[in-house]
């Protein structure tokens, strides 16, 4: 199982990029059968992401998250980037690059939804405070339901957009409520079976758990989307530039304002993915609701250049490592930072991002 942890962990970025292109590959010639089975696939992509998220879960002291809910620098400087910084440089960004008011707008929408679920599985992979990431994840669930339409009538005053709570609700419930009572669920029995040292023992194969289902996620995200990509490959190219810059800068930005702000790395890993990850499945269900397809085509696309850029500084993991390393927490905090507030890693591997 620690072999299989360190291949996935040694080839993560080479893996993705291949996945990426067997899925369009094959997603081709299948595109009439994808168009016939997208509930199907939809319903595959929200397993696969639900097997992220569950061996996570396994991992997390449920004792330590109200500890993780009380970082109150950290919560907040994630919020932060996610609602104000996004919607801000989003808007900077669209009057720059984008000249279609259509696909402007569907870039705004994508810059003011919530963090994706996704950057727990990505904090959990770069060894980062789990607890801490669900918390910015829950919070940020509960404050877009008035920050989208907020942001929205500011953005495109004429149009009235709802919000999906359906959608979110069921998103709450199915990435990140369902698999944290199954995860404590699953650990409570393993403690008191087995003893806490099976927890560790099962650490390498949660692990791999997770980052096999996350290249199952890319595959099924290209393939189901493959006649889009094709067919509005321009449209792509153009989206590349804003996309990019908006991910890559903010990545930077984070990086820098966590080690000027004295977090630990663990809480930076927390911070940095919940602030730049972006909730593309949400975006994808009000433009469906809200306006014409095109508006859905930024969201579609963003994962493409999310999971490239995202997955790179998961490989980089050592050596932002290095660079937290020796940062003592400032006193709101040190405590807490002090206190444990971790997943099991007794036996983590040094130079590893999973």
């Amino acid at each position: 199982m620690q072999a299989l942890q360190r291949h996935l962990n040694r080839w993560l970025l080479g893996y993705s990029v291949a996945v990426m292109v067997v899925a369009l590959a094959v997603g081709y010639p299948a595109e009439t059968w994808a168009k016939m089975h997208k509930a199907g696939l939809g319903t595959l992509t929200t397993v696969a992401v639900f097997l992220i998220i569950y061996p996570m879960m396994v991992n997390v002291r449920f004792d330590a998250l109200a500890k993780a809910g009380r970082k109150v620098k950290s919560l907040s400087l994630a919020l932060a980037f996610n609602f104000v910084w996004a919607p801000v440089v989003g808007y900077v960004l669209a009057r720059l690059l984008l000249h279609d008011p259509t696909l402007s707008l569907g870039f705004l929408l994508v810059m003011v939804v919530p963090c994706s679920s996704m950057s727990i599985a990505y904090t959990g992979l770069a060894e980062g405070d789990i607890e801490l990431a669900t918390v910015i994840v829950a919070a940020s669930f509960v404050l877009s339901v008035g920050a989208v339409p907020l942001w929205m009538s500011i953005f495109a005053s004429r149009y009235h957009v709802p919000v999906p709570m359906h959608d979110l609700l069921v998103s709450i419930v199915t990435v990140l409520i369902a698999p944290m009572i199954l995860g404590y669920l699953t650990r409570r029995f393993l403690t008191r079976s087995r003893g806490e040292q099976a927890v560790k023992r099962l650490q390498p194969l949660l692990a791999s758990m997770s980052m096999l289902a996350m290249f199952t996620i890319i595959f099924l995200i290209f393939f189901a989307k493959t006649d889009m990509i094709l067919a509005k490959w321009a449209t792509v190219l153009l989206l590349l530039v804003p996309n990019a810059l908006f991910i890559g800068v903010t990545l930077l930005l984070v990086t820098f304002v966590d080690r000027w702000l004295r977090l630990s790395y663990r809480d930076h890993m927390a911070v940095v993915f919940a602030s730049t990850g972006k909730n593309n499945g949400t975006a994808v269900a009000i433009a469906a609701m809200a306006f014409s397809p095109l508006v859905a085509v930024p969201a579609a696309t963003m994962p493409i250049f999310q999971i490239m850029l995202l997955v790179v500084y998961l490989k980089l993991a050592p050596r932002l490592r290095d660079y937290f390393d020796g940062v003592t927490p400032s006193s709101g905090d040190a405590a807490l930072s002090s206190g444990g507030v971790a997943i099991d890693s007794a036996n983590r591997p040094r130079s590893g991002a999973a």
